[in-house]
């Protein structure tokens, strides 16, 4: 295969792109990562530079990458900081470095993408694997990078085979589908107490004459979204953090991908005073973002979880990813979720150092799964396992 390193996404048309997938995934799409270069959510001024690759034989494109040249860890959600002392403890630079993620997003999808003609078969498609991973680290190798850093990939099976590739472990909090007919049918699976709070929740939440709203992007309103970029620029800065998305990036894939989009909006009195943003693919949602004009207790459970729970119940989704962290989660349905992603160093001057580092965080997240199990609110746990490992399974496959 020959490789071509695009600087832009737009370099190449929309529909040679998504025809290289099938998935429906919405962080892969051309829209997506279109809408994030052209308003400059992914730029050098954030330390997201497009490197994007594509591979052809002969005159076709059969395989892609998404792929970005970093110069900080911002928005990975796969931290790296000790390494990155480590590298400068010993006159090394750790940036820049490559990373395939879709950008400050920690959700799981495709970042090696084949043609159909190529996955066809198992032992055709292991042997591009290897190609792809080969040509990403010759490319990182000779251009100076620290290393190849491939995140939340639905291809970790494939990576783990190759050479020399570094595996670190993680752990998420996921809602999983059990055919329930309503969010009534959710709750009698949980323990009483559980289920209880979560009535609650939202029952003292309803005394606030606040109602909700579920759009897809053309649904919403200008409004809708010059309210929701307020919230969001809100929530960031008050967390002394940086908002790196803007309202003309909202706009456009609402336009572009509007049937990937789910987006909330808290009102009263007929205001908007909070919203959250949500994606979706064919099986799968996706919490992303969140903010309010005004503090209300309840208010980020309500529109964060349970309308999503509402949501994926509603429309036959097997699963709800609401993002990163918060063991709050636990106790609202959600359960914990092995993650993994794959590192390769360009010089790793710490071999045996990053080997027990990884190997002991791996040991770490199996005893802290099991210890969340235990906290579980479901009334069947085994049954939900397994549930979990099929699903898994049949992801794995596809």
């Amino acid at each position: 295969m020959q490789m071509q390193v695009l600087s832009a996404i737009a370099d190449i048309p929309a529909e040679q792109w998504n025809a290289l997938h099938a998935s429906k995934n919405p962080f892969i799409q051309h829209q997506f990562l279109n809408a994030l270069e052209r308003h400059g959510c992914v730029s050098e001024r954030y330390g997201w530079i497009p490197k994007h690759l594509l591979f052809h034989q002969g005159e076709e494109l059969v395989a892609a990458m998404v792929l970005y040249e970093k110069h900080n860890n911002y928005g990975e959600f796969v931290f790296d900081h000790a390494w990155q002392q480590a590298w400068d403890s010993v006159g090394l630079n750790y940036y820049p470095k490559l990373v395939s993620a879709a950008p400050y997003t920690p959700a799981s999808g495709p970042r090696i993408l084949l043609a159909g003609s190529l996955t066809a078969d198992p032992k055709q498609a292991q042997q591009v694997y290897a190609e792809i991973v080969e040509n990403l680290q010759n490319f990182a190798t000779e251009n100076g990078y620290s290393g190849a850093h491939i995140l939340f990939s639905d291809e970790q099976q494939q990576l783990a085979q190759q050479s020399e590739v570094i595996l670190r472990h993680d752990v998420q909090f996921q809602w999983f589908n059990q055919n329930y007919r309503s969010f009534d049918d959710f709750l009698a699976t949980l323990k009483p107490k559980k289920r209880k709070n979560i009535s609650q929740e939202r029952r003292k939440l309803a005394e606030h004459d606040i109602t909700f709203r579920v759009m897809s992007g053309t649904e919403a309103s200008e409004q809708d979204w010059q309210d929701f970029d307020f919230f969001y620029q809100k929530t960031f800065l008050e967390k002394w953090s940086t908002p790196t998305l803007n309202l003309a990036f909202f706009q456009e894939i609402a336009q572009t991908m509007p049937e990937h989009i789910v987006l909330v909006m808290a009102q009263r009195d007929g205001k908007n005073i909070a919203g959250a943003l949500m994606f979706r693919s064919n099986n799968v949602l996706y919490g992303r973002h969140w903010g309010c004009a005004e503090q209300v207790k309840h208010l980020h459970f309500e529109a964060c979880f349970y309308q999503g729970i509402e949501y994926a119940i509603q429309h036959g989704l097997q699963r709800f990813e609401p993002g990163a962290g918060g063991e709050h989660k636990i106790s609202r349905g959600f359960i914990p979720v092995p993650m993994q992603s794959s590192h390769w160093l360009t010089v790793n001057p710490f071999v045996q150092g990053i080997a027990d580092f990884v190997q002991q965080e791996q040991q770490m997240i199996g005893d802290y799964m099991q210890e969340i199990w235990q906290a579980s609110p479901y009334r069947e746990n085994e049954k939900l396992q397994q549930l979990v490992s099929e699903l898994k399974e049949i992801q794995n496959k596809t």
